[in-house]
């Protein structure tokens, strides 16, 4: 749980143009709302990291400004699925009171796996968009119910999968759900987005 006033920008990733390396998204800091978080759910905090590609590669499109606070929450590699989904549950109360919960990931991201053949075209992962549509929580919190092997060709590791999980369990039946993007590039990139919004709003 990222608690710092003035987060830092982090360019966690290799291997692509300078331009990007440069980029910074100086957002302050929600302090209050990290803090309030990991005491009620009993969750570490850090003054150490910052703002990774995952949030400030969205955030900066949403809020150009930067002028949003905001504070990330890390993934524990330890938990399976299922209590991923039980902290969004948990967080659920942040969006009642008008907080965004973004999760950021690719529902399907596997960089080694790219077909420069496909660029419009997708591997055979789409089921998942019907198991968002649904709520079916239950199947995308049980990776047998998707294969292994199809699980690993999706998302071969944890932080380009779980986002869904938090935003998914902080939704109940009657949030609807739609789809602003969804593009997939290359075989293996969905750029797809899903969007919760309340049936209250």
């Amino acid at each position: 749980m990222l608690d710092v006033a003035r987060p830092k920008t982090i360019h966690d990733f290799y291997g692509f143009p300078r331009p990007l390396y440069e980029l910074q998204y100086p957002a302050p800091g929600a302090v209050t709302e990290a803090k309030r978080l990991a005491m009620e759910h009993h969750l570490l905090t850090d003054q150490e990291w910052g703002l990774d590609h995952g949030a400030w590669s969205v955030l900066r499109h949403l809020y150009p400004d930067a002028d949003v606070p905001v504070f990330e929450v890390s993934l524990d590699h330890a938990w399976g699925f299922r209590e991923h989904v039980a902290l969004g549950k948990r967080m659920r109360h942040l969006r009642e009171r008008g907080v965004l919960l973004l999760g950021s990931g690719n529902l399907v991201h596997n960089l080694r796996k790219i077909n420069w053949e496909m660029p419009h075209a997708a591997y055979p992962c789409a089921e998942m968009k019907k198991a968002i549509a649904e709520h079916d929580v239950a199947s995308l919190s049980a990776p047998d119910r998707w294969g292994r092997s199809l699980l690993a060709e999706a998302h071969p590791t944890l932080e380009h999968y779980a986002p869904i999980l938090y935003c998914l369990g902080s939704t109940d039946e009657r949030d609807r759900v739609g789809y602003p993007y969804e593009g997939m590039e290359f075989g293996a990139i969905s750029m797809r987005m899903a969007l919760f919004e309340s049936a209250d709003t």
